[in-house]
């Protein structure tokens, strides 16, 4: 009878146990119901990107004056600069300036030490092409301008959270994230 006791104490343990399992299982599901999507519908719907997003180069021709300093910067030595020396004013004269993104790292270094400023980083991310020479740009794209993702009216434009946290000063919930 003996046998028979213990193994009717071991069963009610392993059910209880279970028991305890499946509503600790239950909470943390429950703590997960008030929290914020992770997913966005990404054609539709973009994150607006943080202020030192490093995007695609953007290159302002008329001030770049053809010193090379953003090749001897760059850790792969990717920017091609072609430039031929004006004798008659002793300058530097700029043919072309091209940059393949499918090579490049983003690393910023090449905006961060131009001396004139003619380089900087732009909130442009979606560099995704079939073929990998048209990520070949040369000043005349690299000059142009990206569409701001807010100006987008056929985009709804979704900020992050830690943008949202900074600014209400409170912790995010569902009803945060709609109201603001």
């Amino acid at each position: 009878m003996l046998p028979m006791v213990t193994g009717f104490m071991n069963y009610g343990q392993q059910t209880v146990r279970a028991a305890r399992y499946i509503g600790q299982s239950f909470m943390i599901t429950l703590s997960h119901a008030n929290r914020l999507p992770v997913t966005i519908q990404y054609p539709y719907e973009k994150l607006i990107t943080s202020e030192r997003f490093r995007g695609r180069i953007h290159f302002e021709f008329d001030k770049c004056i053809a010193c090379e300093v953003c090749v001897r910067v760059c850790p792969i030595d990717l920017p091609v600069v072609d430039w031929r020396l004006e004798t008659d004013i002793r300058k530097k004269r700029l043919f072309n300036y091209s940059i393949d993104f499918g090579i490049c790292i983003f690393c910023g270094n090449c905006v961060e030490y131009c001396p004139t400023n003619c380089l900087s980083m732009t909130e442009e991310y979606e560099l995704s092409i079939y073929d990998r020479h048209e990520l070949n740009y040369n000043q005349i794209s690299l000059g142009r301008l990206p569409m701001l993702v807010i100006g987008d009216y056929t985009i709804r434009t979704i900020t992050n959270s830690t943008q949202i946290k900074i600014a209400t000063g409170k912790p995010l919930d569902s009803k945060t994230i709609t109201n603001y």
